[in-house]
């Protein structure tokens, strides 16, 4: 990992970069993912089952497709109990988080006769997905959790997971347990680009939803980009990426491990330090270089910190934040004395750690808001993934005779102002 000053050339060069890495994808892709769509949606479940069967796991078909309630109830018998208090953690402390992002209708009367409000109602389905790391080895639990749990609290009334199966036909049985834990309806067989298609479309088998969340590869995130506006979607997510800012007093071991517990994610991940000890700095690029070399992942590591990484040696903490509302990063973590005095200055994160021991996996898996976040700079005008994705929002308008009356001229001539002879003939017939 390189030391930049900054401000200088070869930083901008090195922020330039990163802000401008992108989804990463060809136009092979593009061409692939759209002929999946299309043909999930003209031949559904044979589509489905042909892709799953290609790519996934041989052992499936129509009639496997679906969870059944034997797989549920085998799965909470084969996970550990251990797992099943820890699931139960972090399940509660999402719940709790995302209850506050409740929103309830309103009705208020401004003015005499005259009554407007907004309807808060939940979409009718919603589908999440979650990705089947290393064929379902390493099951992405906290993708159920995150995608799942804010639509629960919504009141959405009908919830679909889509994960494909791992090789033997069968679905993780953690993915399984945290399906049960937060109520999901439906589990499917799924996965890629193609459990897009049939969340967004619906097959003989997969309803069609109103909303679509969750993480995924290159192909699912192209798939939902392309479905989106057909469904909601979360959001159209890059890399991942981590931006710290630490002062002389930061534990350089514990910035080397937030650092690279982002470099892990993917190549096209970022990893970037802001500070203003020369010393530090120092110090974190000797201790990350000697940490890497332990990680089962090292070799995504490396080429992501030669890629994306940074140490951005700056005059002053105010510079550091300064540098950091520009970059917008999907996890800020602010490791400095007294953290809560910055608080006004930051603009633009998607999710904000507080202190040494508050590293960015502790939001992750278990303190509560959502780990589904903004990247590649569009927190500077987008939020993390909440209740709000799944609930639809209806203006309410009530005019007595009176107070029509009233307001009628105002509008026949700001109608006809626009040219708009109708809308003003819909107002004045009334008069």
């Amino acid at each position: 990992m390189k030391l930049y000053p900054y401000p200088s050339k070869t930083a901008e060069k090195r922020i330039i970069k990163t802000l401008e890495r992108g989804l990463g994808f060809s136009k092979k892709d593009l061409k692939a993912v759209e002929a999946y769509l299309k043909d999930v949606k003209k031949r559904g479940d044979e589509a489905l089952v042909e892709y799953t069967r290609r790519f996934d796991s041989d052992q499936i078909s129509v009639d496997s497709l679906k969870v059944t309630p034997k797989e549920f109830d085998l799965a909470l018998k084969t996970v550990d109990p251990s797992f099943l208090k820890s699931l139960d953690r972090s399940a509660n402390q999402l719940e709790y988080f995302h209850s506050k992002q409740k929103e309830n209708s309103w009705i208020d009367t401004p003015r005499n006769g005259v009554m407007v409000g907004r309807l808060v109602k939940p979409v009718g389905a919603a589908g999440v997905y979650a990705p089947g790391a290393k064929g379902g080895k390493t099951p992405l639990v906290s993708s159920v959790l995150m995608g799942g749990i804010p639509a629960k609290v919504a009141g959405v009334p009908s919830i679909h997971l889509m994960t494909p199966p791992m090789e033997n036909g069968s679905i993780n049985p953690h993915i399984l347990a945290a399906a049960h834990r937060i109520g999901i309806t439906s589990v499917f067989k799924a996965g890629s680009a193609w459990a897009i298609a049939a969340l967004a479309y619906g097959t003989q088998t997969v309803p069609k939803v109103d909303v679509i969340v969750g993480p995924g590869n290159i192909y699912v995130t192209l798939a939902k980009k392309l479905v989106a506006g057909t469904v909601g979607i979360d959001m159209i997510a890059g890399p991942s990426e981590i931006l710290i800012i630490a002062d002389n007093e930061a534990n350089p071991e514990f910035l080397a491990a937030d650092l690279l517990s982002q470099a892990e994610h993917d190549m096209m991940a970022s990893a970037i330090l802001v500070t203003d000890s020369r010393a530090l700095a120092q110090k974190t690029i000797a201790a990350l270089e000697t940490q890497m070399e332990k990680l089962p992942r090292k070799e995504i590591a490396r080429k992501s910190i030669e890629s994306f990484g940074a140490v951005m040696l700056v005059p002053d903490i105010e510079t550091g934040i300064d540098l950091s509302n520009r970059l917008a990063p999907e996890h800020l973590e602010l490791i400095v004395k007294n953290p809560f005095d910055y608080l006004d200055r930051i603009q633009n994160a998607g999710a904000l750690f507080l202190g040494p021991y508050t590293p960015e996996p502790m939001g992750d898996y278990i303190a509560g808001p959502n780990h589904v976040l903004p990247t590649a700079g569009t927190a500077r005008f987008s939020s993390a993934l909440s209740v709000e994705h799944f609930i639809k929002k209806t203006s309410l308008i009530h005019y007595s005779r009176e107070a029509f009356a009233k307001e009628a001229d105002d509008v026949i001539r700001l109608a006809e102002t626009e040219g708009l002879s109708a809308h003003a003939h819909s107002v004045r017939i009334r008069k």
